[in-house]
């Protein structure tokens, strides 16, 4: 019962801060709206009080349920990969692959730079080198969930998003492979020995492994669902078989010294990849997919919220590096997608706009913080705190400048009140017409 209660005062947090927002006449994306929502409701405010219901009075409590709210996660990463048609890749994919690998390199050397650098500045006491170099892998990584809900909300369409979506997805296998190899020299500085296979045929075999779990999954959820007639039951069959793949994304065992695991991203994207390449059901059901996990999207969020920890900021070390990795990523990310932009021949537009589009930084870099613990309790610790001072700021402001690039590069289109009552109108019409031919005797 606790667990409900738990998920249904998430959710109700989330949408009444929206409204709250929109009273005081506040225009943040409804992705900032959860976040906010989380903080509130996290055990550092209303979860001090101690009051089962009203907040998360720890960060225990929280994790309990971000169990089950990952499951949105691998929804949004299926919807990512339904942006891979091959009638779309054929236009942008080349442009897309380019930038997506230029801008993640560009915003890691960068950083390494910066922070190595900042190591000889500051000593090995407050900044030791395998920290700087782990730092800069970590920011090569880019949050999919709130870029690809940002472009939702305000239905954001043209050259500039055509681009993003795939950029954002090609994010995750870039940074997976820049953190294999940078971590791996990381703990070779801190134990002095380095693994070839630590460092290259682990992060290989991962994407490997990733890519081919997702094909086969797309590929057998393609053929079941021409079992069905109903596009409600083929709406069921698709929620299952995301929700397996996820699990299955879970396994992890060795063949010899190679580990073989999954990213849920990487599979869960392919499954989206292959199913929208194959089904001719696909852009009907993903349709109604969206509706059906709006409410998993609102959770995941404010618990993303929940768990962001303001202790961090009892530290002024970590409030200086975390500043240097913020400014640093994000000059990394707008320089890089600018100079690809250019050199693939870009509109002015894109080359202007997209870089800041790439600043939200969440989830996949959380999950790679959790791998750089085994760096040591005092490295680990570091990391994990400047990265979760970062992802404060990233999350809340991220998805805000991601809107206003778009507003900006003319792919939001800006709709008066005038507008939204008339089209409210029009939908209780239709809705009224289609109950009364459907009461008709005849």
């Amino acid at each position: 019962m606790e667990e409900l209660l738990s998920v249904s005062i998430t959710l109700f947090a989330g949408l009444m801060m929206t409204r709250v927002f929109k009273a005081l006449k506040i225009n943040f994306p409804d992705v900032t709206s959860f976040l906010l929502a989380g903080l509130l409701v996290g055990p550092y405010m209303l979860g001090q009080l101690g009051i089962p219901g009203l907040g998360f009075s720890s960060m225990e409590a929280v994790e309990k349920v971000t169990v089950r709210s990952n499951v949105a996660l691998g929804f949004i990463a299926c919807d990512i990969g339904n942006e891979f048609r091959l009638s779309h890749l054929k236009e942008t994919g080349r442009t897309a692959t380019i930038i997506g690998i230029f801008q993640a390199l560009a915003a890691t050397l960068l950083l390494d730079i910066a922070l190595i650098l900042l190591h000889f500045a500051l000593g090995e006491d407050v900044l030791p080198l395998p920290v700087a170099i782990t730092l800069g892998a970590i920011a090569s990584a880019t949050a999919p969930a709130a870029t690809l809900m940002v472009v939702r909300q305000y239905k954001a369409k043209g050259p500039l998003t055509d681009l993003l979506l795939p950029i954002v997805a090609l994010d995750d296998a870039v940074g997976l492979i820049v953190f294999a190899v940078s971590f791996g020299i990381a703990q070779a500085v801190e134990g002095g020995t380095l693994s070839v296979i630590s460092v290259v045929v682990n992060p290989i075999v991962e994407i490997i492994c990733s890519l081919l779990l997702g094909a086969v999954m797309g590929i057998i959820m393609s053929e079941l669902e021409k079992l069905f007639f109903s596009n409600s039951n083929r709406l069921s069959m698709t929620i299952a078989f995301v929700t397996m793949t996820i699990a299955l994304s879970s396994l992890r065992f060795s063949l010899g010294p190679v580990t073989i695991s999954f990213s849920s991203l990487l599979v869960c994207m392919m499954l989206g990849t292959a199913f929208c390449n194959m089904s001719l059901f696909s852009p009907d059901i993903m349709s109604r997919a969206e509706k059906w996990t709006s409410p998993l999207y609102a959770v995941f969020f404010v618990l993303s919220g929940a768990q962001l920890e303001l202790s961090v900021f009892r530290y002024p070390s970590v409030i200086l590096i975390g500043i240097v990795y913020i400014v640093i990523r994000c000059a990394g990310k707008y320089l890089g997608a600018r100079l690809s932009a250019a050199a693939t021949h870009c509109s002015d537009t894109v080359q202007r706009y997209l870089g800041i589009t790439l600043f939200p930084q969440a989830g996949v870099a959380l999950g790679m913080v959790v791998t750089a613990q085994a760096l040591g309790s005092s490295c680990g610790s570091m990391i994990r705190n400047i990265i979760l001072f970062s992802v404060m700021i990233y999350e809340i402001f991220g998805p805000m400048m991601t809107r206003d690039a778009l507003r900006k590069a003319g792919e939001i289109t800006p709709v008066s009140p005038e507008k939204k009552t008339r089209d409210r109108f029009a939908h209780r019409r239709e809705a009224i017409n289609k109950r009364q031919v459907k009461n008709w005797p005849f």
